[in-house]
């Protein structure tokens, strides 16, 4: 919300020496959120002065309408003649009265005017609109002055548009919809300052009368649960909202309209009461408040045919709904350029209707953010009083001696509350006498009520006040007060956040790392440990990689990111894969005399997301709107982390005690499963598979999968991949998704016996195709809980075995916890675990 300052010293005392600085801490010290305070007066330099517009000439041939204009700024300009100045707004005509700043000036933005030639003409200056100004978000047109204004060409438009105030953005949390009005906000700086209040909807008011202004029924009075209205006859249509008025709406953000519709903007501004102006003569008889019927249609004045459903509330005439209550108006009965009768509606909605009611339209409209806010049901009538007085003040007309009000709002319950419950929860004494005086000053009547125990029998010690309860009603203009809790943030805030004492918590033992931090750690500290050497590449590709690492035409890795501006035109693509930069550093190692690498890297891979299109551009005049960073992120890719490993030479060195062991693909893997067990998780929540998936050798390659989900790939490297690259033949790689991988879960204590091992041996001859992996899984499962461990020690395939025939041996550990295993029950687990092998995957003993 944005408010003058010099209006808000209309209803409250403010120091007239008060510092910008001051008001705005006790803003914030009240609980409101100052957005900015800006000094009108500082914000625009330079010569701004009232202009008259003495001649218009169309321009033609462009794409849009250009006006080339000659404006009297008196002698601002310092010759006295006309100022040229090309315009592209067309509310204006000749004669108007304008804002002009001239050649020299500097608008908020740092936007500096000079004069050039555009469109075929000179233009010096620029004819200004409320945007241009900071004045409020309007740049439909430019400001034109009304005819109340004095002032003449040429002089200073500051104090003419109200650039001499001072002027507050403020940001009201849903639960304080009272401070979205001057009357609340002055009296919230009334209890901060302890300055006198006027309130305005103290002012006196007509009652209703017996004859309604209009004939109206209600029938949801839950919905809306009061209705009050009053007619002004013979209104002047052509009659001009005040410049002062408009001055006021336009700072607040609010465009202008016609008379009687700003003047409901300005008493809902003024006292927080959303009003409705009818064209009377354009309603069809008596009006209907009540729920919508499921299908109904109802044109709005944005233009929009809106299908209504049951859950609306509507206010009709014979014709059917002509506005959607509390949100808007329809167009059926809007005021229009002719309309000599007006019909001022201020009623009192159900917030949760409206706010539903507001989200399923898209229509968040000034009066519906206050509405679900909750409005004060008492001011409705105050607020009929004053819009029917401006109207009869600026605009003629007679008004009604009718008053229709039709009342069923409930009376506040109050509140039941412990005199030293403020003392309990929040630690600072407050005596009762202390807490009375605070809730008096937010405008709730306090009883004293009958003495009780206090509610916190467990608390130390006894807050002064204890067994005294105190019965609060709270203000109408209050609906968030509805429990202690909310009363005892009320005294706490009132008395100062600032004697709160602060007290920080005990920090938790450990380096406060997040889950993913300390996955990322383990990673890298396991294959560090290892002898792999940890490497950080650029994260740029050229768009030839996905060719040379073999991506088919349909790998989700081969579409990629490019860059608007790379480092190198050669390389202007985001990486999909850490394997493409990782080998190139790989080779370029190789190129300076190493041989034997392993090497590793944690890093972010970049997927573009399908069909976001292109981020929208984005000035640095001005912070980006909510909406523009939401489309900017809604074209940011996906950035999994992943991990890497490449290996190149031998992994063991040579030396006078023997030759070396060059990498292989089983290294790869074995890779993949320290990286899986440094992250936490368990060995039979892994499965190995062989796979094929570019850039692998198809017979070399192994996908690996933690909860049957697939988590990434290892294996020897294609030779066409290796050979394009120019890599040493069998080059391996390994590459894994950690964001992929399931959260850590708690490893339980290992349980240690003391009783002596039972080591039995098993080879079994299975075809070539299946794993070794799932050989060992059935031998797990088929020799039960007594199986401490299962070791692939050798793998031998020939002839006697026959052709596609392999065998594997396995080294099986039997232990029980509580005694010492006998030779027949090692021999049952181990002959239950061969039977599970033979039943799965056809196994046989070797020799048998």
């Amino acid at each position: 919300m944005r408010v003058s300052v010099s209006w808000l010293r209309e209803y409250v005392d403010l120091p007239a020496d008060l510092p910008t600085g001051d008001l705005e801490q006790a803003l914030v010290d009240l609980g409101i959120e100052v957005e900015s305070v800006v000094d009108l007066a500082a914000s625009v330099t330079g010569q701004l002065v009232v202009g008259e517009v003495r001649e218009i000439e169309e321009l033609t041939g462009f794409k849009k309408p250009i006006r080339f204009c000659r404006v009297d700024v008196g002698d601002a300009n310092g010759t006295g003649e006309p100022q040229e100045i090309v315009c592209g707004a067309r509310n204006f005509a000749v004669g108007d009265r304008v804002v002009v700043i001239l050649p020299g000036g500097v608008l908020p933005g740092g936007f500096a005017i000079g004069a050039r030639k555009t469109y075929g003409h000179n233009s010096a200056g620029m004819i200004c609109s409320a945007k241009e100004l900071g004045l409020g978000d309007d740049h439909s047109g430019i400001i034109v002055l009304g005819p109340d204004v004095t002032a003449k060409p040429g002089d200073d438009a500051r104090p003419v548009v109200g650039l001499d105030d001072v002027v507050l953005d403020l940001e009201i949390t849903p639960d304080r919809g009272y401070a979205l009005s001057l009357r609340g906000l002055a009296r919230e700086l009334s209890h901060a300052f302890d300055v006198p209040l006027h309130d305005p909807a103290l002012a006196p008011a007509p009652s209703g009368t017996e004859t309604p202004a209009y004939p109206v029924e209600v029938r949801d009075t839950v919905g809306c649960d009061r209705f009050t209205a009053r007619l002004v006859r013979g209104v002047d249509p052509s009659a001009p909202t005040p410049s002062w008025m408009q001055q006021r709406l336009v700072t607040a953000g609010i465009r202008s309209i016609s008379l009687p519709v700003d003047i409901t903007n300005y008493v809902m501004l003024e006292l927080g009461q959303p009003m409705h102006a009818f064209d009377a003569d354009r309603v069809v008889g008596p009006l209907v408040v009540r729920r919508a019927e499921a299908g109904e249609k109802l044109t709005t004045l944005d233009g929009v045919n809106r299908v209504l459903t049951a859950d609306d509330m509507v206010i009709c005439d014979d014709t059917g709904p002509i506005s959607l209550a509390a949100v808007m108006g329809g167009e059926t009965s809007e005021v229009v350029a002719d309309t000599t009768t007006v019909l001022f509606e201020a009623a009192h909605w159900d917030p949760a209707m409206v706010g539903r009611t507001a989200r399923r339209h898209k229509l968040f409209s000034e009066a519906a953010k206050r509405w679900e806010r909750g409005v004060d049901p008492a001011v409705a009538l105050v607020a009929l009083e004053r819009a029917v007085r401006l109207l009869t003040e600026h605009g003629g007309g007679i008004p009604g001696a009718e008053v229709l009000d039709i009342d069923h709002v409930r009376p506040r319950t109050p509140i039941t509350l412990p005199a030293d419950l403020p003392t309990r929860r929040v630690g600072v004494e407050y005596p009762p006498a202390r807490v009375v005086a605070l809730l008096e000053r937010v405008g709730c009547t306090v009883a004293q009520g009958v003495d009780r125990l206090s509610e916190d029998p467990g608390a130390v010690g006894v807050a002064s006040g204890a067994g005294t309860a105190l019965s609060v009603t709270p203000p109408t203009w209050r609906p968030d007060l509805t429990d202690p809790a909310d009363l005892v943030e009320e005294v706490v805030r009132l008395d100062g956040y600032d004697r709160v004492p602060s007290v920080l918590p005990t920090a938790p033992p450990g380096r406060g790392l997040t889950p993913r931090q300390r996955r990322r750690r383990a990673v890298a500290g396991s294959l560090a440990e290892r002898g792999y050497v940890e490497v950080l590449a650029h994260p740029f590709v050229s768009p030839e990689l996905a060719d040379q690492l073999g991506l088919a035409a349909d790998d989700p890795r081969r579409p990629a990111v490019r860059l608007a501006n790379p480092l190198s035109e050669e390389e202007p693509l985001l990486r999909t894969t850490l394997l493409g930069p990782l080998l190139g550093i790989l080779k370029r190692n190789l190129g300076r005399g190493h041989r034997d690498l392993a090497l590793y890297e944690i890093g972010a891979v970049f997927h573009p997301r399908v069909g976001a299109g292109s981020p929208p551009a984005m000035g640095v005049d001005r912070r980006p709107t909510d909406a523009e960073f939401a489309a900017a992120d809604a074209v940011v890719p996906a950035q999994p982390v992943h991990v890497a490993v490449v290996l190149a030479g031998d992994l063991d060195p040579a030396g006078w005690w023997g030759a070396g062991r060059p990498a292989g693909w089983a290294d790869a893997i074995e890779a993949a499963r320290d990286v899986l067990d440094a992250a936490g998780i368990p060995g039979e929540r892994v499965e190995v598979r062989a796979a094929e998936y570019a850039p692998w050798h198809p017979g070399r390659c192994a996908e690996l999968r933690v909860d049957g989900a697939v988590v990434g790939h290892a294996g020897e490297l294609h030779p066409v991949v290796v050979a394009a690259l120019e890599l040493p033949r069998r080059t391996c790689a390994m590459e894994l998704d950690l964001d992929t991988l399931p959260p850590t879960p708690v490893t339980p204590a290992p349980t240690v016996s003391g009783f002596p091992p039972a080591l039995i041996d098993v080879a079994l001859v299975v075809d070539d195709s299946v794993p070794a992996e799932q050989v060992r899984r059935a031998l797990e499962a088929g020799a039960g809980e007594l199986l401490e461990d299962v070791r692939l020690f050798d793998v031998y395939s020939g002839a006697q075995l026959g052709a596609g025939r392999r065998s594997l041996a396995y080294k099986l550990t039997f232990r029980a916890p509580d005694r010492t295993l006998t030779v027949e029950e090692a021999v049952a687990a181990r002959d239950a675990a061969v039977a599970v092998a033979a039943e799965r995957l056809g196994a046989t003993l070797r020799g048998a």
